[in-house]
């Protein structure tokens, strides 16, 4: 999915007003939730990429999870090793040292350090288990705990929002994510000087594997969007608000509809960028599958059904190291 990404470096910069605002107040106060639904069903058939303001999330929530990153990602290197993803077996938890996740393989080595972890579960399978701590960082599982709650409740009204755009009932993706796969994650880019090649980028060009991500970025910015003319657009910060973008389970659900968008990172800001990334997908063995009002006789489904965990774990095995040495097997969660 995603098609052929347009892989060079031109960059259009823009105002941000390039990429829609969407004023959340109607439908987390629940005044209106159809306008809101209406409009970000438009912009996710023509633009996938969407800020969101008055969107209920607590600042200081959001500033005391930025300084729990920035704490994690000073800590020395061994002690982040310590954490390694590739400890963590088929949880898929913990630190992501530098190079070791690649978003676009074959183009683009990722030039990041990440750290993923979820909501606690003290059995293991697949994307589920214990997270790992770093017992240096105080606080750090309060403020993450909270954290991933806050974003559980904004998804949800954001699915719901979605569901109600493709005039089903706003409950309808619900039966779907009863224990759903989330990722929330940590991300540092430290900056770029010197000659640029799509070599060595912050985060290579890609489609989300999911189906929701709402990210908060730092003040440095560096995303980039790919638009329908395969040009690339800055995405640049913009306060108080975060930025939302479906993955490609909503571009299957909806029979591509609704376009999972291209999109890369490159940090020249001269500073580190900090990003704070959630994403939401479905329950591990829940199939995808297109739904009824995306498909018509002139207009039959494009998609066969596949399980969600299955397919996100077989993009995981061509971005990560690790599991591409591993080549593990799967087993679902019982």
């Amino acid at each position: 999915m995603g098609g052929n990404f347009d892989r060079s470096l031109n960059t259009k910069e823009t105002s941000f007003h390039e990429i829609p605002i969407v004023d959340l107040a109607p439908l987390i106060e629940g005044t209106d939730p159809l306008k809101v639904a209406r409009e970000i069903g438009d912009i996710c058939e023509n633009i996938g990429f969407l800020y969101v303001k008055n969107h209920g999330v607590s600042k200081q929530l959001i500033e005391e999870a930025y300084a729990m990153s920035k704490a994690f990602f000073a800590l020395p290197y061994e002690d982040k090793e310590k954490l390694n993803i590739a400890r963590s077996g088929c949880t898929l938890r913990g630190y992501v040292p530098m190079y070791t996740e690649n978003a676009d393989p074959k183009n683009t080595k990722d030039f990041k350090e990440c750290f993923d972890f979820g909501k606690h579960c003290d059995e293991v399978s697949p994307f589920f288990g214990p997270n790992p701590i770093p017992e240096k960082v105080e606080r750090f599982r309060e403020v993450f705990d909270n954290y991933h709650e806050a974003m559980m409740t904004l998804a949800r009204k954001l699915i719901s929002a979605i569901a109600l755009s493709l005039d089903l009932p706003a409950d309808y993706f619900e039966r779907l994510q009863r224990k759903p796969i989330t990722i929330q994650r940590l991300s540092y880019y430290p900056t770029q000087r010197g000659e640029i090649t799509l070599g060595e980028i912050g985060t290579g060009a890609h489609t989300d594997y999911g189906f929701l991500t709402i990210l908060s970025q730092d003040s440095n910015g560096g995303l980039q969007v790919q638009n329908r003319d395969g040009e690339w657009v800055s995405a640049p910060p913009v306060e108080d608000a975060f930025i939302v973008n479906i993955g490609d389970l909503v571009q299957t659900f909806t029979n591509d509809r609704y376009i999972a968008t291209v999109h890369r990172v490159i940090n020249v800001s001269g500073n580190a960028r900090y990003s704070i990334p959630f994403f939401i997908d479905l329950d591990f063995d829940a199939v995808v599958e297109v739904v009824p009002t995306c498909v018509s006789p002139s207009n039959p489904a494009k998609y066969e059904p596949y399980v969600c965990g299955k397919y996100k774990y077989e993009r995981f095995l061509d971005t990560y190291t690790h599991l591409q040495v591993e080549r593990a097997g799967i087993t679902e969660p019982a």
